[in-house]
């Protein structure tokens, strides 16, 4: 797709092509919008959330975003909050046709993006059925009636009712969406003047369970870095989630239609790890009967997930860094590179900085890695959470095998543990006590296990 500063063929010499960015998860409404605005000589560009449409503005520029009221990946006002922050200088306007004050400039063909606006809606109020933007003024039974009295007359009883019956299904479908975005529209509007930052309003993202203010944090940096390629080192003790993290930053960002290919450097032997992470050919080594794809090359286009890479040895260090540099690998026993592309995520429970300072891990693959940094919290840190994580694997728990409650003194004795292995310990003693309250309805404190019993 043509840049902004192109020149549109046709439209002479010195003139601008106009450029605009269509979000919506609604391929329909995109579908709508955009034939108004090529019509108005404007290039369009389609995203189907929020972290597909930063990524796009980062390739390439437009003077314009139109905005549905609801996104899949992110809440409106932190699309906005980040949309302010990046990108000042284009234009923001609502997919209803109201201008978020203070986000963006002022566009100087913003007129042509509301006309455009506004003949989609009105050309489409009376298709319910395909998403359309409604007109409240115009009530759904004036709509509907026309449609069924037309064909009435050749239907019978049975049929027209059925067909009334339809319309006003489809009808109430629509009403419900007008609804929901002039809803999410209001939400977002109180954002428009907010900075990005720590002290901006923070969704905790599905992934996770608790308002910890630490917790909340890594939401916010997770919504920031996702929809970028760019490297993320996760830091943080064991047990405390961060494949979460990793498949979070998968799922918001524009690779998510690819597949995330997660590696253990701990799990492997040393003498197999670089025959797993870049692949090799038959015969490479003894043992190697046929030739198999590596886990980086496996991860074209999605995303890579290196855990525990404090484990790696310092001789792979040097392999993975010069993949890094340059997106080539080399598989075992084969001398022509192959070109990947991958985005890398990496975790780790030491300190690495620390590490590499000492020399136990490379110090520029470490840069490498870590240009954007995400910590988690250790579970003994966020002690407001536990109720709410408890709650949450006993319901899960509850899914499979008839509910269970819990005592007072069971649930006093586990807020009281020092939690040293974090979210997976309490997940591990929670199903330990469900399974040890046998058929018992109630979970009390003799089912309470931290130790191997002895």
């Amino acid at each position: 797709m043509a840049a902004a500063a192109q020149t549109r063929p046709g439209t002479g010499a010195g003139t601008v092509a106009r450029t605009a960015v269509l979000v919506s998860a609604d391929v329909s409404f995109r579908r709508r919008i955009r034939e108004a605005l090529t019509d108005l000589r404007w290039q369009v560009r389609e995203a189907g959330g929020g972290a597909e449409t930063l990524a796009c503005l980062d390739s390439a520029p437009a003077e314009a975003v139109v905005l549905d009221s609801w996104l899949p990946d992110l809440e409106i006002r932190e699309f906005v909050a980040e949309f302010e922050r990046l990108h000042p200088g284009v234009d923001l306007v609502m997919a209803d046709a109201s201008v978020v004050e203070g986000a963006g400039a002022r566009s100087p063909r913003r007129n042509e993006i509301l006309h455009a606006l506004r003949r989609a809606q009105d050309g489409q109020a009376s298709q319910a059925g395909d998403g359309a933007i409604w007109n409240s003024a115009r009530p759904e039974a004036e709509i509907a009636a026309p449609l069924v009295r037309e064909n009435a007359g050749e239907l019978g009883a049975h049929e027209a009712g059925e067909a009334a019956r339809r319309e006003a299904t489809r009808h109430e479908a629509a009403r419900h969406e007008a609804a929901r975005r002039e809803a999410a529209r209001r939400e977002a509007r109180p954002m428009a003047g907010v900075p990005g930052g720590t002290g901006a309003h923070v969704v905790r993202l599905p992934e996770f369970v608790g308002s910890d203010p630490a917790m909340l944090e890594v939401s916010r940096r997770i919504r920031l870095v996702a929809p970028r390629s760019t490297s993320v080192l996760i830091a943080g003790p064991t047990g405390s989630g961060k494949e979460l993290v990793a498949r979070a930053l998968h799922r918001l960002s524009p690779r998510s239609a690819r597949r995330m290919v997660a590696l253990n450097c701990a799990a492997i032997p040393e003498a197999l790890l670089e025959a797993e992470l870049f692949g090799h050919t038959r015969g490479a080594f003894t043992g190697a009967v046929q030739g198999r794809t590596g886990r980086i090359e496996a991860a074209h286009g999605g995303t890579l997930f290196l855990d525990e890479i404090g484990e790696m040895p310092l001789t792979l260090q040097a392999k993975l860094l010069r993949f890094l540099e340059t997106g080539e690998l080399q598989r075992v026993g084969e001398n022509e590179p192959v070109q990947v592309d991958v985005r890398v995520v990496a975790a780790t429970h030491q300190p690495l900085a620390r590490l590499a300072a000492e020399g136990g891990f490379r110090m520029d693959l470490y840069y490498r890695l870590a240009v954007f940094f995400i910590r988690m919290p250790a579970l003994a840190g966020r002690r407001d959470d536990i109720e709410a994580l408890i709650a949450h694997c006993m319901e899960r728990m509850a899914r499979e095998a008839p509910a269970k409650s819990m005592t007072e003194a069971a649930r006093e004795r586990l807020l009281e543990h020092g939690w040293p292995g974090n979210v997976r310990e309490l997940e591990h003693v929670l199903e330990r006590a469900w399974i040890l309250a046998e058929d018992r309805p109630r979970i009390d404190e003799e089912e309470i296990e931290f130790d191997e019993p002895a």
